[in-house]
């Protein structure tokens, strides 16, 4: 398994069928510019390969906040539906660890949908803790 940073369109791209099984609203003519726009923000999306095939992906950032100092926050980390409990979760935490002692950070955070107990098991046998609750308020 090979991981590394997704940079041009046809990379982006050939992510969407994995990424989608966590984020099915996202349509696949938007998904590109919503990734290049996320770009813009400072994030990066890399991409678990087997050959050609994407086994898993996770979309994060560098930020610097109050209660944290800099951290690297992931936005988004996905195993395909066949892969999964194959190591490739695991492997991209492994190399987002690795990013994050290269760059001298600490931190390494994400949020998870409170429905979503299997991805929390994973987490937490990867050595995550809950530190806070998310709040979301919609705006009409």
């Amino acid at each position: 398994m090979n991981i590394s940073e997704c940079n041009s369109d046809q990379e982006i791209m050939v992510t969407y069928p994995v990424m989608s099984q966590l984020r099915p609203h996202i349509a696949e003519e938007d998904y590109l510019a919503l990734i290049r726009e996320m770009e813009g923000q400072g994030g990066k999306l890399i991409a678990a390969k087997e050959d050609e095939n994407v086994l898993g992906c996770a979309f994060f950032r560098r930020e610097t906040r109050l209660f944290t100092g800099p951290m690297v926050y992931v936005d988004d980390l996905v195993s395909d539906g066949s892969q999964r409990s194959k190591g490739v979760g695991h492997a991209l935490i492994d190399w987002l660890s690795e990013y994050c002692r290269k760059k001298g950070i600490k931190q390494l955070v994400l949020d998870s949908g409170v429905q979503r107990d299997q991805a929390h098991k994973f987490y937490f046998r990867e050595g995550f803790t809950i530190t806070s609750f998310n709040f979301k308020k919609s705006i009409e």
